[in-house]
């Protein structure tokens, strides 16, 4: 795969059916204290005109982002994420085979192979994070399926302890299996609940564990009160923040392509929900990254 390619496109309709704007939003005013998008997919192709991931890197520089966690979801895009992350400065690497991935190899045996692939790519200096992985009822169906991905999940536990790296956790309507899981097997000491979704019950459990909630641009969509909820109840220390580019773009610009450059529209809206100065906030958020990923400086 070359530098240049992206894994797959994004499709250019809404889940109602309506077409989507696929004009990037303007550039926002830029942070005055930088801060970092700790879950990116740069590898996945958007908009009218579809950006490589140095356009995507040079906007978030003037925007004042600092680097990004470039997340791998597959075999494929996860050998990408590291070959990009081992060269590119701005950019870590997070690996894994995704939850809704796993069953696709139909066999313990043929997801093992691959699961082999992502721990060999955990061993590289630039690759800082096991992920995403996790659960996802949303889209899986049969007792099969979820067993295939509940192997994966703890595969994927087991080999973020064995390197001491951070877990992205990809939790979609499965926020109890995910949790026993996690206290079953023992969590690695840095983990994130990527776009977190939860609400204060889950919120408070990630307190009482040290587990870190990231938030995206969905925490601005007005239905999503929960979100707020708990980013006003958790320490400020385990909170990051994310853009799951190119979805979950924030409001006002929802149903719009997404991108690292954005992120200063979901700080600023925390700030406001947290009553903080909003680079007091992104100070804070540039701190909690580093303490999760390590110096975007360091293995290149």
């Amino acid at each position: 795969m070359t530098e240049a390619a992206f894994i797959r496109d994004r499709t250019n309709f809404d889940p109602d059916g309506r077409r989507r704007d696929l004009n990037y939003p303007e550039l926002p005013e830029p942070l005055e204290v930088g801060t970092y998008d700790n879950h990116t997919h740069l590898e996945i192709a958007d908009g009218e005109n579809p950006m490589d991931y140095r356009e995507h890197l040079e906007l978030a520089e003037k925007a004042g982002i600092l680097g990004a966690v470039q997340v791998g979801v597959t075999l494929e895009s996860s050998r990408w994420s590291a070959a990009v992350a081992a060269k590119e400065p701005r950019l870590l690497a997070a690996v894994a085979i995704h939850p809704n991935e796993a069953p696709k190899y139909e066999t313990l045996a043929a997801l093992d192979e691959a699961i082999q692939g992502i721990a060999e790519l955990a061993t590289q200096p630039r690759v800082r994070a096991i992920g995403e992985t996790g659960l996802d009822y949303f889209r899986t169906e049969g007792d099969s399926n979820f067993a295939l991905q509940q192997h994966s999940f703890e595969e994927h536990i087991r080999i973020a302890k064995e390197n001491n790296i951070a877990m992205q956790i990809h939790d979609r309507d499965a926020h109890d299996d995910v949790v026993k899981t996690l206290l079953r097997v023992g969590a690695p000491e840095r983990t994130v609940f990527h776009c977190y979704s939860g609400d204060a019950e889950l919120a408070q459990i990630c307190m009482d564990h040290g587990w870190y909630l990231s938030f995206a641009g969905n925490i601005t969509i007005k239905r999503n009160q929960h979100l707020r909820d708990s980013l006003k109840m958790v320490p400020r220390e385990l909170i990051l923040v994310e853009t799951d580019a190119p979805f979950l773009t924030p409001e006002p610009f929802r149903g719009r392509p997404n991108s690292p450059y954005l992120i200063p529209v979901t700080v600023r809206f925390m700030a406001a929900q947290l009553e903080m100065d909003a680079n007091d906030l992104a100070g804070q958020l540039t701190r909690n990254t580093e303490a999760v990923y390590g110096s975007w400086s360091e293995g290149i």
